[in-house]
């Protein structure tokens, strides 16, 4: 499955995909307070609760997609992709991804 991260200024959404399919989905508040391991836990917490994953953290999670306007929440998820995801592949959507989803907007 993959896990979804989009860091908002006010809040903050995850979603798990199954292929195409979104399977559950999460909304909490954005804090730029918060740190990795907290984040950790709290991802934890939530994904513990789905009967598709493991008791473990991560298991069942074979990538994560994440991004975000808020550049200290950023650093700390990098951080939990780090520490309690390592062996997870994962995308960082910032500037200069190559998403294959074009911006139609004039500069």
């Amino acid at each position: 499955m993959l896990l979804t991260i989009d860091v908002g200024n006010t809040h903050t959404v995850l979603g798990l995909f199954d292929g195409e399919e979104i399977v559950e989905h999460w909304r909490i508040s954005t804090d730029a307070r918060r740190t990795a391991d907290e984040l950790a836990v709290l991802l934890q917490g939530l994904m513990g609760m789905h009967p598709l994953l493991g008791e473990e953290l991560g298991d069942g999670i074979a990538g994560i997609s994440i991004c975000s306007t808020v550049p200290s929440v950023l650093h700390e998820l990098r951080e939990v992709t780090r520490r309690y995801y390592g062996d997870v592949p994962s995308v960082l959507v910032e500037p200069g991804v190559k998403t294959g989803v074009p911006i139609l907007m004039d500069n």
